[in-house]
């Protein structure tokens, strides 16, 4: 079983920035790929950003392409999300989760608001 714990969030002004980072036990991490999701309230999951085990392979949703950088740090069980220029669209609870096949997430971190005023 993995526990996957998310800090890093808050309220930030549009054009402004914020890293979050999701910390993972209970498991060998280098083995999972890992992804960001979000959702906002009244709405559907939406995938983020994903990377491979060996943090080589990154994928990206379109809106997120050119502001958001995903990176993984194997030595500290830790995954990251760099979001810049964000915008109120943003808003929403975003959640880290671990995979051991493509596209198979299996663990979830419990969520971290992420608010952003106009």
């Amino acid at each position: 079983q993995v526990q996957l714990v998310e800090s890093g969030g808050g309220l930030v002004q549009a054009g402004g920035s914020l890293r979050l980072s999701c910390a993972a036990s209970g498991g060998t991490f280098s083995r999972y790929a890992m992804g960001w999701f979000r959702q906002a309230p009244g709405k559907e999951r939406e995938f983020v950003a994903s990377i491979s085990w060996s943090g080589i392979t990154t994928y990206y949703a379109d809106s997120m392409k050119g502001r958001f950088t995903i990176a993984r740090d194997n030595a500290k069980n830790t995954v990251y999300l760099q979001m810049n220029r964000l915008k109120p669209e943003d808003t929403a609870v975003y959640y880290c989760a671990a995979a051991r096949l493509v596209a198979k997430y299996n663990y979830w971190g419990q969520g971290i608001q992420v608010t952003v005023s106009a």
